[in-house]
Order: C-alpha cells, then sequence, then structure tokens
C-alpha cells in the first residue's frame, strides 16, 4: 500500500521541477488561487515482463489544496491526496483512506510539492541534486536523490523531466529496473474552479 502512494508521489515530481530552472524556456510555476487540469498516460516498463502495463486517466491538481488523480483504463480508480492525508476508491467504493499521520513521508513529499508550486527552491534541492538545461523549445531536468538511504526515494535512480512549459513528459528510473514513462496532455492552468463532486473529494480526507 505505501509503495502504490510512493509511486503517487513520485509521479508528481514533474511538477517539483516548477522551481529549478530558471532558463528560457523554463518550467511554469503555479500561482495562489490556480489549478491544473490535464490527461494523463503512462507506461510501466517491469523488469522480466515483454510488454508495459498501460494506462490513461486525468488529474487535477490545486494550489494549497490537493491533487485528485482518476485512472479511467485499465480500471476505474481514483487517488486524492492532500495534506491530511490519501483516499484511494476503486469503481467508486473506498478502497483505503489513510491519514497524513500515519504516514510521515506523505507530509513530507506534500510540503515539498507546496515548496515547489510556490517557487521555493530550497526544498526540492533538500530530496534531489538538480542537473537543468534548455534548448530553443524545451527545457530539460533531471533530479537524482540526494540520499540513498531515504526511506521514500531510496527506490529511485533517476526522475528526467521536459516540457516547453509544464512538463509534458516524465521517466522515472527504479533500482529495481522498473521505468515509468509519463506524459501529460491537454494541461490548463486556469483560476482554481472545482466542481462540487471534485470539492467533495478533496474535503472528504477532513472528515
Amino acid at each position: 500500500m505505501i509503495h502504490r502512494v510512493v509511486a503517487v508521489l513520485v509521479g508528481l515530481c514533474w511538477l517539483f521541477a516548477a522551481s529549478a530552472a530558471d532558463a528560457d524556456p523554463a518550467p511554469r510555476l503555479l500561482g495562489q488561487g490556480e489549478m491544473i487540469r490535464g490527461r494523463f498516460v503512462q507506461d510501466r516498463v517491469l523488469a522480466g515482463f515483454a510488454k508495459p502495463l498501460h494506462s490513461e486517466g486525468r488529474f487535477v491538481l490545486v494550489n494549497g489544496k490537493g491533487l485528485i488523480w482518476q485512472g479511467e483504463m485499465p480500471f476505474k480508480t481514483t487517488t486524492v491526496i492532500s495534506a491530511a492525508g490519501i483516499l484511494q476508491l476503486v469503481d467508486g467504493q473506498e478502497a483505503m483512506r489513510l491519514p497524513a499521520s500515519r504516514l510521515p513521508v506523505l507530509a513530507h513529499f506534500y510540503e515539498v510539492l507546496g515548496g515547489a508550486l510556490s517557487g521555493d527552491e530550497h526544498l526540492l534541492q533538500k530530496d534531489f541534486k538538480v542537473a537543468q538545461g534548455s534548448d530553443a523549445e524545451r527545457w530539460h531536468l533531471v533530479l537524482t536523490p540526494a540520499r540513498p538511504d531515504d526511506v521514500a526515494l531510496g527506490q529511485v535512480v533517476s526522475i528526467t523531466l521536459s516540457g516547453p512549459d509544464l512538463a509534458d513528459e516524465v521517466e522515472i528510473r527504479k533500482q529495481t529496473g522498473d521505468v515509468d514513462h509519463l506524459r501529460f496532455l491537454d494541461q490548463a492552468v486556469t483560476p482554481a474552479a472545482l466542481s462540487p463532486e471534485e470539492t467533495r473529494l478533496l474535503n472528504a480526507l477532513g472528515e
């Protein structure tokens, strides 16, 4: 269960990059009261398996509120992460509810995420060594864990990100030989405007 939580949080590292580069082009910071909507496509290459595991879905990230990560195929799942904890639904039924007090790593990741979104580079550099660059159209970033013995990130070899402003490609390499490839599509940054169902999901962690 904890490994699934960490996998979702590591997937969020495309946003950690937002505070790490000052080249042109450079990552786009989220302002207070802004949100990102978009879709994700993930191919997970597992050591020893011939074919990658393919999944697709959509996400909503609200600065200062939390993340709703909804898988649509091959299964319908919803994972909600906020400062209060993590909630997971499978086919609309609650499968897991874990308060942040029971998972300190979640509170730490959420702190780093919030700092990155607001432009606090120091929080990012506590956890990662950062190599950055850019070409005429895209920025590129490679993150490697600063502490190999870190409970949450010790399984990660590197996280490579790139994009024209918002990151649209991420590769996560793990010590096991597994590799996650993520693409983010149809991303839009707007003032925060949640649907009633999205508000309910984010508030459910505080109930």
